[in-house]
């Protein structure tokens, strides 16, 4: 079982976080994305196997990183490191996985209404979050952007990680639902009274609103194109009638509303399908994606992690010196 832990500028909590972690998985992986302060020196001190990115990346960068350095545990558990999630409570996470119940586990806070001290504002934004969320994924879960979840190991290629900031909790809600897993939930407590984040809640929000509804344009095209489409090309034919009534009774045909009827409709009708035509066209690659696929190569002192992005590749390279490594981008 292996703890994958992404930091940034977590100097302050890292060393416990790692030495309370290691009581309860074998190895403990921290990716250090791009800190200016000594994140890595005290995680590696603390026993952790640590990772850097010479850059600061993101954390879905971060976790794709921990995941193939850890593919080959049968467990992979992740948890922030800012102090919020308990290390004593990855048993509990891990059970369903352990006894087969589940593929992957999400830890939550509101579980059977559960009360908690989370902020009101960090409520009303996270309820926004859920449910756009849930729309996006079609998994009905109580706390979407929970980052502290366990993965049985055979699902370690199933997600993307192309959300570069906290929008990867929902992105990878949405790939577990594509991909067909067994997604469970256990009730998990969380502290407030450390700094959580370096970001404003409000704009940290709206960033991961966004990103949600980029994501729905291929994940969920009838909502993102269809629906709206049909509320405008209703919408244009019902000032449609309107007017031609109104003509017919012999009013005057006015000529700005004209256009945007007409306009609605047309624009509308294409929207529609749009939608419909990438429907199809995604549940085709989903059910491709579903296929069994060639496994990824195991990087030994230097290999390929994975792709950085367009033009990128991720390579690892180990210092022989010392246990920490060293994960940067080469432009191609």
């Amino acid at each position: 079982m292996t703890a994958v832990l992404p930091a940034f500028n977590e100097g302050v909590s890292i060393g416990s976080v790692v030495l309370l972690t290691r009581h309860y998985v074998d190895e403990v992986i921290v990716v250090d994305d791009g800190s200016s302060d000594s994140t890595a020196k005290i995680a590696e001190m603390a026993g952790a196997r640590v990772i850097i990115h010479p850059q600061n990346r993101g954390k879905g960068a971060a976790l794709r990183t921990g995941f193939d350095a850890a593919k080959n545990s049968r467990v992979i558990v992740t948890l922030d490191t800012d102090g919020q999630h308990d290390p004593k409570q990855i048993p509990i996470l891990v059970a369903p996985i352990l006894s087969n119940q589940a593929d992957m586990v999400n830890g939550s806070r509101y579980l059977h209404g559960k009360e908690t001290d989370t902020p009101s504002y960090r409520r009303v934004g996270q309820t926004v979050l859920d449910q756009a969320t849930k729309l996006n994924s079609g998994i009905d879960i109580t706390d979407t952007q929970c980052g502290f979840r366990a993965f049985s190991g055979h699902t370690y290629d199933v997600f993307r990680f192309k959300a570069a900031n906290l929008a990867i909790e929902s992105e990878m809600l949405a790939d577990a639902s594509n991909a067909g897993l067994r997604i469970t939930e256990v009730d998990i407590d969380v502290r407030y009274d450390v700094d959580c984040s370096t970001e404003h809640p409000l704009k940290h929000g709206i960033g991961v609103l966004v990103r949600i509804l980029r994501d729905m344009e291929f994940n969920k095209p009838l909502y993102y194109f269809t629906i709206p489409g049909m509320a405008m090309g209703v919408t244009g034919l019902y000032f449609g009638i309107k007017f031609m009534y109104s003509f017919s009774m012999g009013g005057n045909l006015p000529f700005g509303p004209t256009i945007l009827m007409v306009m609605l409709m047309i624009i509308g009708t294409f929207m529609s399908f749009t939608g419909i035509i990438l429907h199809s066209i995604a549940r085709s690659i989903h059910m491709i994606a579903q296929r069994p696929s060639f496994a990824r190569p195991n990087p030994e002192h230097v290999g390929v992690v994975g792709d950085a992005g367009e033009g990128e590749v991720e390579v690892v390279a180990v210092k022989k010196s010392s246990e920490v490594m060293v994960a940067a981008d080469v432009e191609l």
